[in-house]
Parts: structure tokens; C-alpha cells; sequence
């Protein structure tokens, strides 16, 4: 049971089933009705602010009676009826009484006993000398008012209220437009997230699976931290350091790292913060930048994505962005104009390196590049590890297994992976996370989610089955194959009614010619499956021709495996992206139309050669392929251990053939 309660029904008050005798009906509990709870900015209490001033204004300030016309007024104080005059600027007001009663309230009880109330009498003054001569000669009491008060709340009622009305308006309208109103007023300020000295608390040992990018950063959290010792021998530290590698790796993390260990004050700025529609704004933020940098050395700048604004202007055939082009030009002109001694230091981060400008590459700029690459198996155990530490992990659990089963996964990858698996054990009802939520979480992130709940007609469903079965045993006939780890025909993700995973047992950099055919062999056994049982075709292969197409094509125009052009590299010129989807739209061809043909025409006959080979091994172990899709129809999904007793019996006769080219 954990501390909180978790583990005990009776004290989960967020399930609606165990809400106590409270609530007979399990109803949830209701929220916490405190007042001004939440209690957030909004234009509509200035709007009722505003009404209700106004509303105020209109009934108390201006509840006056109607004028009347000036020689009326007059006569009514030759008459006698007016007894006391108010003058003011504005208005003479006439009551007919001398003192001052305020009107009764309506009543159905006459009181004979109360005085009448004052009936008042207005008039605009006009410039007449002779209505104070009129006053003293009928014996009439006068004075003179004055309205300063009155001036005032008019003034605040009909200039000032207004006026902060639509300020107030305009400051919620650009705080909810963003960018979009902050740049008018703030055109040269950057927007750099500044992490002050000490409140970063990433470290060197939060980071694994990177060990030679840490130890090529070590220096500069050495020089941040005793630059005298470089100075006095007369070394100097590198203006920059650029960190290159694919998206996931962790660039960003051994950025914060080093400022970590540094404990230096941290600027960090995406390089599509400094690019605007305006002008010159970008370039007035790198100054800014680097201005509240010095002011604070020594620091670290971290600038991520560099790429967009440090793109080459020499390939630029638009003839290239003013805007961009000025940013770069700045930067450039910033990062010469520091000393390496002052104690700042520029990091940035791309996955795009052979887009950059030269101009930042060179000596003195950018001088040192660090490779944050995948990491290995010993590195994807170690990020595991880091994880991992504040998951409860069952006894059983073995993250090298996982390591071994997450070939060519990143950091990022990873940390999703031991993020999935916690969810699924809480969504399982467990309180450990054990290996099979691992495992269920390593093919949710390759396969896709599981979709037991589509609808498959049994005929599609057998043919999945033979189709899964084809590639399983196709990889098992092949030499050199990645072992299957599981079989399974539960539909997952968006299209895949069922699938093949396969995990190798230790990382491959370098692949021979008969390994890549093997792989061509292994895309290409579903579909000779489907055709050799129901002696018909399927889209089902779409997936799997495309990618052994790919690799026929990289065999014979980048790794020079063909017998025309042995050894001879047909590649298209292309600037790509470090990872897994490495191609540009556009590409330049550096050959003529007709090895294009040759290309096209040996593609179809590789693949077209090792499909003979496959369906020929199949049709061989027929009785084998019957069985195995047999089994996969009824469990739905094989795993290794299930898949291997199957091909025992199989593996030692002389009904096992292996594919051979």
C-alpha cells in the first residue's frame, strides 16, 4: 500500500464506486467550493466596472430637474414664489423655502404635520446685472456654490474611466494575441528563457548514453569555472561549441548540463525566436542577447535549432530572406566580437549541420563540433537506469533485456518507454511495474497502439495470419536474421492488421551484401505466403515492397552492389536531416537517363529474383507454415519462446530449408 492511501479503496476518494456512505449513489466527491479560488483576470469584470459607474453617474450625479427659462425664473422671484437662490457656473437654481428640505418619500399616509418639501426651480444664467438687484430688492437669500468636485468626477467619468477602459482592452487583447502585439513595442529585446546562477540543477550524471560528447564538454565547464588556468598559459578556450546529432539525443540536456555544473547563469533561445516578419528585428535581438549577456558573464548561450537562422546563403537561388540573412549576419558579427577570455561561451544545437553557413563553422565561430549520436547498448541500459529511478520496478524486471530489445532508439525513446510501461501497470491495476508492461510498451511505440475492438472478416484474418507467418519464417530460414520476438495479428496503429517484430541481438553498424538480401528476403515472405496459400495477392504487402524497394535501390546506387556499376556510387545530391527519415524533396541527379533505366530495371530484378527464392522456401515447409498460421489464428499473437518450439521438431530434419542465393 503506498503512503498516500493509493493502494487502499477505502481511502480512494477520487473513484466514484468508493465515495462512502455519503454517497449512496457513488456520485464523485464535489470540489472544494472555496471563494476566489482560481480567481483569474477577465475584460468582463471591467466591463461591469464600467456599467456599474456609469449607471451610477447617470442616477445620483445627474438626477436633476428640467430648466426653465430664464425670465420665468425671474418672475417667479418677483412673485415671491422663490425665497433662495443657488448660483453656480452651470446653473441658478431657485427653492421656495430658505431652508433646505429634502422631499419626503411617497406615502399613502398624509402626515399635516410635515412641512411641504422645497419645489426647485433651474435656469442657465445668462449676463444679467440686474438679477442680483432683483434678488435684494424682494428680501431674496443668495450664494454662490462652487464645482470643483463635480468637475472632477466629470473629468474621471468622461476622460479617465474611458481611457483605461480601452487600455485594459488593448493589454488582454495582446496577451492573448502574444507575439503577435509583443513585437510593436519590443522590437529589439530578446526573448531568452534566463535561468539564473545556481537554479539550474541538471548535471553530467543525469546525462548517459553520450559519454564522449560529455567528456569533449567537460573543458568548457572547466574553463567556466578556473579560466585562469588556460589564461595563464595562454590558451584559449573555443568561442563555440555546436552539438550535432539527431532530434532525441539529448542536446538540449548536456546544454543545461553544463550550465549545471558550471553554475553559470544559462540563456537559452530557439533560433526561431530571433526570425519575425519585421526587418531588422532579428538582428536587434542578437545584440540585445548578447548585451544582457556580457552584462552577466560569465554565462552560457544556448541557441536550439540553429539551423533557422543560420542556413547557407550560398545555395540560396530565391535570392534569400532579408530578415534571416541580417540575423546571421549579426550573430556573426557578435560572436567576433567577444573575447574567448570574458568567460561567455555559445552552445547551440541542430540535427542539420550541412545546411549551415561556412561563415559559422570556421575557426573562431563555431570551432568545435560535438556528435551527439544514439547511443549504444550500454547507453540505452544507462538512460534506462536514469529513468527508471523514480518508477517502482518489479523484481523481475531486467533493463538490459530492454536495452537489448531497443536497437536505435534515443533518449527521448527511451524515456517514453519506462513512461508507458508506468501507465499500463497503473492502468493494469499494479502497483510494480514488471517486464511485460515493457514489452507491451516497446511495441506500442514501434506497432502503434493495439486495436482489438476493428472488425476483421475471417478470410482477411487468415490472410493476415499467413501473411505474419510468411515473414516469421522467412526470418527464420535466413542466415544472419534478427530473431523474431513475437507474432502477432491484433490489428495496432493506423494500418497494420498485424505484425512481425523482430529485435537484434546486438548493434550493427556495417551490413554485408548477403545480409541486406536477406532483409529484401524477409519484406517479401508475407507476400509470397499470401500467393502460394490462396494463390491470389493482397494489398497487405504495400508496406513491405516499399521498403525492400529501398533497400535494392540503396544497394545499387549508393553501396555500389550492382555487376554494371560495381563499386561506383549513383547517389542524388541532397542536404537531409540526421535520423531515420534522411530524403529531401528535391534532389539532384548527377547521371544520365539511361543508367536510370538500368537502375529502375535491376531493382525489379533483385527483388524480382529473391521472391522466386522465398516462395520456393515456403512452398518447401509448407506443412510448417500451415501449423504456425494454424496456431496464430487461435492465440492471436506468438511469442518467441511459442515460435521456437514450433520450429524444433523442423530444425534438426532435413524438411528445414534455408534460403540461399
Amino acid at each position: 500500500m503506498n503512503k498516500d492511501g493509493s493502494g487502499d479503496p477505502r481511502k480512494n476518494k477520487k473513484n466514484p464506486k468508493n465515495s462512502g456512505p455519503n454517497f449512496p449513489f457513488g456520485g464523485p466527491h464535489l470540489p472544494d467550493m472555496k471563494p476566489f479560488k482560481g480567481w483569474k483576470f477577465s475584460i468582463l469584470y471591467i466591463l461591469i466596472l464600467v456599467v456599474g459607474m456609469s449607471l451610477f453617474n447617470y442616477v445620483f450625479l445627474n438626477r436633476v430637474n428640467p430648466t426653465i427659462d430664464f425670465s420665468e425664473f425671474k418672475a417667479k422671484i418677483t412673485s415671491g414664489e422663490i425665497k433662495r437662490v443657488e448660483l453656480t457656473d452651470s446653473y441658478f437654481t431657485g427653492y421656495t423655502s430658505l431652508l433646505k428640505r429634502e422631499p419626503l418619500p411617497a406615502s399613502p399616509l398624509k402626515n399635516p404635520y410635515m412641512p411641504p418639501a422645497d419645489t426647485i426651480y433651474r435656469t442657465v444664467p445668462l449676463n444679467d446685472p440686474d438679477i442680483i438687484k432683483l434678488m435684494d430688492e424682494k428680501g431674496v437669500a443668495y450664494y454662490a456654490v462652487s464645482r470643483e468636485g463635480s468637475t472632477i468626477l466629470n473629468i474621471i467619468f468622461s476622460w479617465v474611466l474611458p481611457i483605461a477602459f480601452f487600455f485594459f482592452i488593448w493589454r488582454f487583447l495582446m496577451k492573448r494575441l502574444g507575439n503577435m502585439g509583443g513585437n510593436v513595442l519590443s522590437v529589439g529585446q530578446n526573448r531568452a528563457v534566463i535561468v539564473a546562477e545556481g537554479d539550474i540543477i541538471t548535471r553530467f550524471s543525469d546525462v548517459a548514453g553520450v559519454d564522449e560528447a560529455k567528456d569533449e564538454l567537460v573543458e568548457v565547464v572547466d574553463f567556466l569555472k578556473n579560466p585562469k588556468k588556460y589564461t595563464d598559459i595562454g590558451g584559449k578556450i573555443p568561442k563555440g561549441v555546436l552539438l550535432v546529432g539527431p532530434p532525441g539525443t539529448g542536446k538540449t540536456l548536456l546544454a543545461r548540463a553544463v550550465a549545471g555544473e558550471a553554475g553559470v547563469a544559462f540563456f537559452r533561445m530557439s533560433g526561431a525566436d530571433f526570425v519575425e516578419m519585421f526587418v531588422g528585428v532579428g538582428a536587434a535581438r542578437v545584440r540585445d542577447l548578447f548585451k544582457q549577456a556580457r552584462d552577466k558573464a560569465p554565462c552560457i548561450i544556448f541557441i536550439d535549432e540553429l539551423d533557422a537562422i543560420g542556413k547557407s546563403r550560398i545555395n540560396n537561388i530565391a535570392g534569400g530572406n532579408d530578415e534571416r540573412e541580417q540575423t546571421l549576419n549579426q550573430l556573426l558579427v557578435e560572436m567576433d566580437g567577444f573575447d574567448a577570455t570574458s568567460g561567455l561561451i555559445i552552445l547551440a544545437a541542430t540535427n542539420r549541420p550541412d545546411v549551415l553557413d561556412p561563415a559559422l563553422l570556421r575557426p573562431g565561430r563555431f570551432d568545435r563540433q560535438v556528435l551527439v549520436d544514439r547511443p549504444d547498448l550500454k547507453g540505452r541500459e544507462a538512460i534506462l537506469q536514469i529513468h527508471s529511478k523514480t518508477v517502482k520496478l518489479g523484481p523481475q524486471v531486467d533493463l538490459a533485456a530492454v536495452a537489448r530489445s531497443t536497437s536505435g532508439f534515443v533518449g527521448a525513446d527511451l524515456a517514453n518507454i519506462v513512461n508507458e510501461a508506468a501507465l499500463l501497470a497503473v492502468r493494469g491495476g499494479r502497483q510494480l511495474v514488471g517486464q511485460k508492461d515493457f514489452e507491451e510498451a516497446i511495441e506500442k511505440t514501434v506497432a502503434g497502439l493495439q486495436k482489438k475492438n476493428r472488425v476483421i472478416s475471417p478470410q482477411e484474418r487468415r490472410i493476415v495470419a499467413f501473411h505474419e507467418t510468411g515473414h516469421a519464417l522467412v526470418a527464420a530460414f535466413t542466415p544472419g536474421s534478427d530473431p523474431v520476438q513475437k507474432i502477432s495479428i491484433v490489428p495496432r496503429g493506423f494500418g497494420a492488421l498485424g505484425y512481425t517484430l523482430q529485435m537484434p541481438v546486438e548493434d550493427r553498424y556495417l551490413m554485408t551484401e548477403e545480409e541486406l538480401l536477406g532483409k529484401i528476403d524477409v519484406l517479401l515472405g508475407g507476400r509470397a505466403a499470401e500467393e502460394l496459400v490462396f494463390g491470389k495477392i493482397s494489398t497487405g504487402a504495400a508496406n513491405d515492397l516499399t521498403k525492400a524497394t529501398d533497400i535494392a535501390r540503396k544497394m545499387i546506387t549508393d553501396y555500389g552492389m550492382s555487376s554494371r556499376f560495381k563499386n561506383v556510387a549513383l547517389t542524388q545530391r541532397g542536404a537531409g536531416m540526421l535520423g531515420p527519415q534522411s530524403q529531401e524533396p528535391l534532389l539532384h541527379r548527377e547521371y544520365s537517363e539511361a543508367t536510370q533505366q538500368y537502375i529502375d530495371e535491376e531493382i525489379a530484378h533483385t527483388v524480382g529474383k529473391q521472391y522466386i527464392l522465398v516462395k520456393d522456401t515456403l512452398g518447401r515447409n509448407r506443412p510448417l507454415l500451415d501449423t504456425v498460421a494454424g496456431l496464430l489464428l487461435e492465440k492471436e499473437s506468438l511469442d518467441e519462446k511459442e515460435f521456437k518450439n514450433l520450429l524444433e521438431p523442423v530444425t534438426g530434419s532435413s524438411g528445414f530449408q534455408e534460403i540461399s542465393s
